[in-house]
């Protein structure tokens, strides 16, 4: 089914998706844990992702960039806050240079990934908390809530292949 819901609230500076799928928790948790994986499915499928670095694991850094159809590359990089396998990650998340380095470590969300079982499979919620109404907004703008559906979406394909 993928995703349930999502919710902006300016007022609490969020983003929230839901999402289910019927595998259980483990295989889930796997989409985030192997990088070979969340690349086949973080970003929008004609944006797809290529992990540099991951480092799974508290204080580990993440590099990463999205390559567009015209080839252009949209950079990004987290560091990760907390891991507590396979139910919860945290990490912060921003836009990264050239050179997969922050471009302005100020200009960062955080995310909260919950996974809990249901039923005979898995509900992912990841709400990504902003530093202003400005930042949720100009997310907005660039299209986060449509992207994030897509990107999720793909998330079901991936394991169904085991």
């Amino acid at each position: 089914m993928t995703v349930i819901s999502s919710q902006k609230d300016v007022g609490a500076l969020t983003l929230t998706f839901v999402a289910e799928f019927t595998a259980p928790v483990d295989r889930v948790w796997q989409v985030w844990a192997d990088p070979r994986k969340l690349e086949r499915w973080w970003g929008p499928p004609t944006w797809p992702a290529t992990f540099e670095r991951y480092e799974f694991k508290p204080g580990g850094d993440v590099r990463y960039h999205m390559t567009g159809p015209d080839g252009t590359k949209a950079r990004g990089w987290w560091v990760i806050t907390e891991i507590e396998e396979p139910h919860r990650l945290e990490f912060d998340d921003g836009f990264a240079d050239d050179q997969g380095e922050p471009a302005d470590p100020e200009d960062v969300t955080h995310a909260v990934v919950t996974l809990e079982a249901v039923g005979g499979g898995t509900r992912m919620t990841t709400v990504s908390t902003f530093r202003s109404a400005e930042q949720l907004e100009r997310m907005a703008e660039m299209g986060m809530e449509e992207g994030m559906r897509l990107a999720m979406g793909q998330i079901d394909d991936l394991l169904a292949q085991g």
